[in-house]
């Protein structure tokens, strides 16, 4: 409820941000701090550049889009390998450890939050303990 016509009009007006991630860019997504620009093929943690494999830039680029998805290990190994997913996700999980690592190691609070029996999704803000 708006009390007049001038606040309504202020509301309409006033941009509203939805959370991560943001997409001000087509080839850029940030969640938080966290910035992955597609087109450099570079990701960074405040400025700060985190090195990352393609297959850990692509399944941190998969997970980040669209906000909270939980990503089936199927569908995020066929987005990623680009191949049938045969029902082994040992290489998968292998990757996500390995993006974990890193992320921990540059300090990003952004982590890989395990949806168990599922798959797994992107997460502000997970405790340093759990990443």
């Amino acid at each position: 409820m708006c009390p007049d016509l001038d606040t309504l009009r202020s509301l309409l007006a006033t941009p509203v941000r939805t959370g991560p991630p943001v997409l001000t860019d087509p080839g850029v997504v940030e969640v938080g701090e966290l910035t992955m620009d597609r087109r450099a093929a570079q990701v960074t943690w405040r400025g700060s550049p985190v090195e990352l494999t393609r297959i850990e830039r692509e399944l941190l680029d998969s997970l980040a889009t669209p906000a909270g998805r939980v990503w089936s290990y199927e569908r995020l190994y066929r987005r990623v390998w680009r191949s049938a997913y045969l029902g082994d996700a040992s290489v998968l999980h292998s990757a996500v450890k390995r993006l974990r690592r890193k992320l921990r190691e540059a300090g990003v609070s952004v982590g890989v939050e395990t949806v168990r029996g599922v798959g797994y999704r992107l997460r502000q803000g997970i405790p340093r303990e759990v990443l």
